[in-house]
Formats: C-alpha cells, structure tokens, sequence
C-alpha cells in the first residue's frame, strides 16, 4: 500500500481548485463585485501580510470584504491582469499584476494570492506582495 493519493482523487481536486480561482479571476477581470463576493465562502479567512495598519488574519466574509474595500480606498488599486491561474490539490493560485495610487504616487506589483478551496468555494487566502514594504506604505 501506497501513502500517494489516488490519481483521480488528486486530479478532481486539481480541477476544483482551477474552477474555483478561474470562476474569482473572471469576475475580478469583469469588474463584478457581485460575482467577485459569491465566491467566497460565509467562513473566508484573508491572511494578510506585512507591517502595516491592515495586516493580520481577517476571519469571515464580511470581515474579509471590509479589508479588501478598505485596501482599495487607501491605494485606488486597480487589477492590470491575470499573469497566472495555478492548481495543485491542495491550493489554486493567482499571479496578478495591480496598481496602487495614492498621495501622487503610483506603483505596479506583482502579488501572489494563494487559495484553499472548500465546497466550490474560495475558504481562505494567503496575499504574498512582490515588494512588501512598498506595500505597507501604500496601506499606512
């Protein structure tokens, strides 16, 4: 006996996680808030890194929401792209490109938001920052 997961197994949940972050992707490129909120779940958990005001764990989806909007009003971010969707059976993935403005200054980064997937449905995220210290002075 093996401790490998079975093939399919591992393959269907590849192909959740993909469904999973693609179905967040596309709502985010469109710009739909209502469809970006429907996917994530009512126990969403955001994790989010550095030193700054925003920074911590952010425990369900009103309080995840509430963070990201904040995120948004300190720094006009605005989504330049999709550079990657990424899925292995335990996490998905997406590399994007935004760009933050604020106080007369403008900078792009690359940030990786790491996804576990529970019931079809983003359940948590890890946001690792290209450059974080920028970051945190754009959420000062």
């Amino acid at each position: 006996m093996t401790d490998k997961p079975d093939e399919t197994d591992s393959q269907a949940a590849i192909e959740r996680n993909r469904e999973a972050v693609t179905r967040y992707a596309r709502a985010w490129l469109a710009g739909d808030r209502t469809a970006l909120a429907a996917c994530y779940h009512d126990d969403f958990t955001l994790h989010y890194f550095g030193r700054n005001p925003l920074a911590g764990d952010h425990r369900g989806k009103m309080a995840a929401l509430t963070i990201l909007a904040e995120v948004t009003r300190r720094t006009s971010r605005k989504l330049l792209g999709i550079v990657d969707i990424m899925a292995g059976p335990a996490r998905g993935a997406l590399l994007v490109r935004e760009r933050f403005e604020r106080d007369g200054r403008a900078a792009e980064f690359e940030r990786l938001l790491v996804y576990a997937v529970r019931d079809g449905l983003l359940g948590e995220c890890w946001v690792w920052d290209q450059d974080q210290a920028a970051v945190d002075a754009y959420l000062a």
